[in-house]
C-alpha cells in the first residue's frame, strides 16, 4: 500500500468520478462527488476488479442491505479502479448486479484510489478498503481486507451504529444494546 494512506480522523479526500447508476439507456453514467455526501454519514466500498468471484458476492450483499444503509440515513457507495464501461458491461452481464441501488464509481486513473493509499503495489489495483465517513466529511472507520478475502456487511452496520449512537460501545456491542457511556 502507498505511503500517503487516510487514516481514522483524515478528512475523506474531494472526489469526483464518472459513476454508473443504472442500466437504462440514456440514464447510465452520473458524476459523483463528495458533494454527494457532504452533510451525510457515508459508507465507500471498494473492490479489486470487476468480472471476478469474490466481489460480486459482496457488491449482492451490500445491495440486499441498501434499505439498512439508508434507514440509517447513510450515502452507499461502491468504486474500483475498472472504467465506467466495464462497470455497466458487468451489471448488464451479472444477473445479481442488474438491479443495485447505489452507484459504482469508475476511478480509472487511479488517482482516487492512490490519494487513498489503497492500491496494490503490484498490480495496482485497490484492496478491499471500507470506509465509513461522518457528516463533517471525517473518516471515522475503515477495514481493508487482502484481496481474496470478502468482508461482512452485517460488522459494517454494527460499526455504523456504533458510531451513529456517539458513545462508547464495548466489545460485541448491537444496536439495542447498552452503551457504556
Amino acid at each position: 500500500m502507498a505511503k500517503n494512506f487516510i487514516a481514522i480522523g483524515d478528512k475523506f479526500p474531494a472526489f469526483n468520478k464518472k459513476s454508473v447508476v443504472s442500466i437504462e439507456n440514456g440514464k447510465e453514467y452520473k458524476n459523483i462527488s463528495n458533494r454527494d455526501i457532504d452533510g451525510k454519514w457515508a459508507v465507500m466500498f471498494w473492490w479489486p476488479l470487476d468480472f471476478t468471484s469474490v466481489c460480486p458476492t459482496e457488491i449482492v450483499e451490500f445491495n440486499k442491505n441498501y434499505t439498512n444503509f439508508t434507514d440509517r440515513e447513510t450515502v452507499l457507495l461502491g468504486a474500483s479502479t475498472d472504467s465506467e464501461y466495464v462497470h455497466l458491461a458487468w451489471r448488464k452481464d451479472h444477473e445479481g448486479l442488474r438491479d443495485l441501488r447505489f452507484p459504482m464509481i469508475a476511478d480509472t486513473s487511479k488517482s482516487f484510489a492512490d490519494e487513498l493509499g489503497i492500491l496494490s503495489a503490484d498490480e495496482r489495483i485497490a484492496y478491499r478498503a471500507t470506509y465509513i465517513i461522518d457528516p463533517e466529511g471525517v473518516v471515522r472507520w475503515l477495514c481493508i481486507n487482502d484481496l481474496g478475502v470478502g468482508r461482512n456487511v452485517d460488522e459494517v452496520l454494527r460499526v455504523l451504529d456504533a458510531l451513529q449512537t456517539d458513545e462508547l460501545c464495548p466489545c460485541n456491542w448491537q444496536k439495542g444494546d447498552e452503551t457504556l457511556g
